[in-house]
């Protein structure tokens, strides 16, 4: 579709928007306020540096095996550079602890500082990007099924001690780049069968969470993220929801909401305003389970939508830090990516471009017939015209041109590898 043709397409989206009260430039104003926070996993199916063919353990599982995948810190530098070429606006990029420079040495977590992440820092600045960080508990000799619940003291003391360093880290990002760095702390703390001392590991976590979080950062905003049972640990989780939000709400820090981390017939969406009263932020992590936590590619599909339209509703996409999660190896994971932040943004337009003022004078007046029908007929607006000028507005390719600049770049860089 020629700019021309998309130019049109938006004007005439424009005015029917316009007849339901609904502002597209002003739409288009609070989408590109939105920075989304890739995750840097996708490029490698969370291999990271350390030892990139090392075996996932903590209940990961990347399933594939895609050609391609980035072998070093270059190539996964290179991969984000050439996805966030195909996605309009400007968006963050999430680190985990094993993505560190550690320049061929081993550097084990609890030793790691800021200068493995330098030249992460200088990278970011150079290409317009600002920078999130996560402590990593998983694929370590010292994790095994707990990390800072394990009853060992020594085994919490060096989890403790890695995830300060963590926090110190994304603060010292957040300070050099003018943007505080989220920091999600994730266990995968659990057990596979029958618990009896289910009490006491979440004493431990506790007490290991106030030590860390002892340390005060200026430029961090830390987040707690919860999840319903991990593999191989599928009986007890440490770190459940119920835990994580007592937490959060007691010490005044996020509640990381995973889409995957709840019982399937959970919809995340529901948790926004409920936390919100409770809690100063939300970090959100976007994926797709399918049947379980199993990280597929983020569609445009209806719990995407209901996220994001609560949290618009909801007046807070100043309040909600939306990251995405997931590691699909099955597929090209530039395209991957694409195509999940692209849907990401999809939704939150869409919940932009929703008559939500007259929705709300048919809820008020308790003309429930008329709501339902309104939602219903706001599903099939012009919105896809809107969103095809705000890639041009971006640079970025509209509609599905982008495919071919993913299997030009498949052709000439990654099928290489």
């Amino acid at each position: 579709m020629t700019q021309e043709k998309i130019q049109k397409a938006y004007e005439q989206a424009r005015e029917r928007y316009a007849e339901l009260g609904i502002d597209t430039d002003a739409a288009l104003d609070a989408l590109q306020k939105l920075s989304i926070s890739l995750h840097c996993w996708q490029t490698d199916d969370v291999s990271g540096f350390e030892n990139p063919e090392g075996e996932l353990t903590g209940g990961i599982q990347a399933t594939g095996n895609y050609p391609g995948k980035a072998r070093n810190i270059e190539e996964v530098r290179q991969d984000v550079v050439k996805a966030t070429s195909l996605i309009p606006g400007n968006h963050r990029l999430s680190l985990h602890a094993i993505y560190g420079d550690f320049g061929g040495k081993n550097v084990d977590r609890d030793q790691i500082d800021i200068e493995h992440f330098q030249s992460w820092i200088d990278w970011a600045k150079e290409n317009n990007m600002k920078l999130d960080f996560n402590s990593t508990s998983f694929s370590h000799p010292k994790s095994g099924d707990q990390s800072l619940a394990n009853r060992d003291k020594a085994i919490r003391d060096f989890w403790i001690e890695h995830t300060i360093r963590s926090r110190k880290i994304a603060d010292e990002m957040g300070r050099q780049l003018g943007s505080p760095a989220c920091h999600n702390l994730w266990v995968h703390d659990g057990s596979k069968d029958v618990t009896v001392d289910r009490y006491l590991y979440r004493a431990n976590l506790k007490d290991s969470l106030d030590q860390i979080f002892a340390h005060k950062f200026a430029n961090v905003k830390d987040g707690v993220e919860s999840k319903l049972f991990g593999m191989g640990l599928e009986s007890y989780t440490v770190g459940s929801h119920e835990f994580y939000m007592g937490y959060a709400v007691k010490n005044n820090l996020m509640c990381t909401l995973d889409m995957g981390h709840y019982h399937p017939t959970e919809e995340t969406y529901d948790k926004i305003s409920a936390m919100l009263l409770f809690t100063p932020e939300i970090l959100l992590h976007v994926s797709r389970p399918v049947r379980w936590d199993s990280d597929h590619v983020v569609i445009l599909n209806d719990s995407v939508q209901m996220l994001a339209q609560e949290i618009v509703w909801a007046d807070a996409m100043n309040k909600v830090n939306v990251g995405l999660d997931y590691f699909d190896a099955s597929i090209n994971r530039i395209g991957a990516y694409v195509i999940g932040t692209r849907a990401t943004q999809k939704a939150f337009l869409m919940a932009l471009l929703s008559p939500i003022k007259k929705l709300r004078e048919y809820e008020a007046s308790g003309s429930f017939f008329q709501r339902l029908a309104l939602l219903e007929e706001s599903k099939a607006l012009p919105w896809s015209a809107v969103y095809d000028y705000f890639c041009v507005k971006n640079g970025t390719p509209a509609g599905e041109s982008y495919i071919g600049e993913i299997e030009a770049y498949e052709k000439e860089v990654t099928s290489k590898r």
